[in-house]
């Protein structure tokens, strides 16, 4: 439940489906095991657990959603050598040239032909829509899953228009400055890891881990002119973060104090302990979300 990564994205309209019009909506996408030739299947699961669960979680005006995703894995060797082998037979034995389209059609009628016998693969990620403070935060480390999930909606509900957000001053330039002007925020406490970047594509990348980041080695490398990209920090003593110069936050740790907060629920009623939790991670996250934006000169308009 509590989420590991932040992928934050601004919706460019209230949200106005109910919790019921959604799930139905989300129903037409619920998941299925891959078929023996899919490759992929994509499709939405009970988030709180529950084979025949609600597709939709609904708490003080957040709607907690859950992707399943499964992938036939077909290592790109094994597929190679079947490839090259067919070509041989086939230039062997007709005596001609087997050119590149018809390398492609030989490729996919292999993939084909072992997909059945394939492993597969499962993993799922997590999400809520705040339809009060108009967001969508998904526990996504990657943005590619995170579209992933983005496009599965849109395909649901017709249209999902969202943003990543804007901010008025340059992410990478403050980060910067706290650490060469020692000026952190007050409610936020250094950690021990940074990754610094020299400005221009092709530019050099240093990765500190383990370090004081205020120390001379690390500055030195500022006054040469490297920025940071991604900087370790601890936030109102509630939770840990790496924070990256796209707004994305990874690594979460929430603190044992939040955690445990509401050990006193009951064992049995592990329902009840997930939507406390829910209730409590995303207040969490939408306190540091407005506090992100803040330190960056806020949301541009």
């Amino acid at each position: 439940m509590w989420f590991k990564n932040i992928r934050a994205y601004r919706l460019t309209s209230p949200f106005t489906l109910s919790p019921e019009q959604l799930g139905a909506q989300l129903a037409q996408h619920a998941f299925a095991p891959c078929a023996k030739s899919q490759a992929l299947s994509l499709g939405w699961v009970a988030p709180l657990g529950g084979g025949d669960g609600e597709l939709v979680h609904a708490a003080a005006g957040r709607l907690l959603l859950k992707l399943r995703r499964e992938e036939k894995l077909l290592p790109s060797t094994v597929v190679r050598e079947l490839l090259d082998e067919k070509v041989g037979e086939i230039e062997t034995g007709q005596g001609r040239k087997v050119y590149r389209k018809e390398r492609l059609n030989l490729k996919d009628e292999i993939i084909q032909d072992c997909l059945p016998r394939a492993f597969s693969r499962s993993s799922s990620v997590h999400a809520y829509i705040d339809t009060r403070a108009n967001w969508i935060f998904v526990d996504a480390a990657s943005a590619n899953r995170a579209e992933e999930l983005l496009n599965l909606l849109r395909e649901c509900i017709g249209s999902f228009p969202v943003l990543l957000p804007q901010v008025n001053n340059a992410p990478v330039a403050v980060m910067t400055g706290w650490l060469l002007h020692r000026s952190l925020p007050g409610d936020f406490a250094l950690g021990d890891e940074c990754e610094l970047r020299e400005p221009g594509e092709e530019g050099g990348v240093v990765r500190c881990r383990g370090v004081d980041l205020l120390s001379e080695e690390v500055e030195t490398h500022l006054h040469a002119g490297k920025q940071v990209a991604r900087l370790s920090l601890g936030w109102d003593e509630r939770l840990q973060l790496v924070l990256a110069e796209d707004l994305c936050l990874r690594r979460l740790r929430f603190a044992d104090e939040l955690v445990k907060e509401n050990e006193d629920i009951a064992e049995g009623d592990e329902a009840a302990r997930l939507d406390a939790d829910f209730a409590l991670m995303a207040d969490a996250i939408g306190g540091l979300q407005q506090r992100i934006l803040a330190l960056f000169g806020g949301e541009a308009q």
